[in-house]
């Protein structure tokens, strides 16, 4: 499970040096793609192949359909960690996402998201919204009482 947030640089290759939580469940690769608030997705080679399957059960009659696959893998990379536990992100991802040379990396459960600061500056506003998440969290049943 991919969590909590991690801020690094990415060198002058545009390499990201991968947390080593992170890296274990990567394995020796991952695909890297656009995310949907202006953020970059990255997945386990497993997690990707299994929503790749799903993606390819839908109609390609529906437009939507369309424009989900065009998102899904006219953007995604799959990129290898090497010995250094880095990986490359390349230009046309990091400049549809306007990455800079600082990012912010953001564990979401089944994978995890790479952001500008100040692209999770803007998220952070979001989470420390109380009513939001009162309302949010409802969702969850959240109960400490144990049956």
């Amino acid at each position: 499970m991919f969590l909590g947030q991690f801020r690094h640089n990415l060198d002058s290759k545009f390499r990201l040096t991968i947390p080593s939580r992170y890296r274990e469940l990567l394995g020796n690769g991952a695909y890297v793609l656009q995310g949907f608030d202006g953020n970059l997705m990255v997945y386990t080679t497993a997690d990707f192949e299994a929503i790749a399957q799903n993606a390819n059960q839908m109609s390609e009659t529906s437009p939507e359909t369309r424009l989900l696959k065009r998102l899904l893998f006219a953007t995604a990379v799959w990129v290898e960690v090497d010995n250094s536990g880095r990986i490359l992100l390349p230009e046309f991802l990091r400049q549809a996402v306007e990455i800079g040379n600082e990012v912010v990396l953001a564990g979401v459960n089944d994978h995890f998201e790479i952001w500008s600061p100040e692209g999770w500056a803007g998220q952070m506003a979001k989470l420390l919204d109380t009513d939001a998440n009162a309302q949010r969290f409802a969702a969850l049943h959240i109960s400490t009482q144990t049956s």
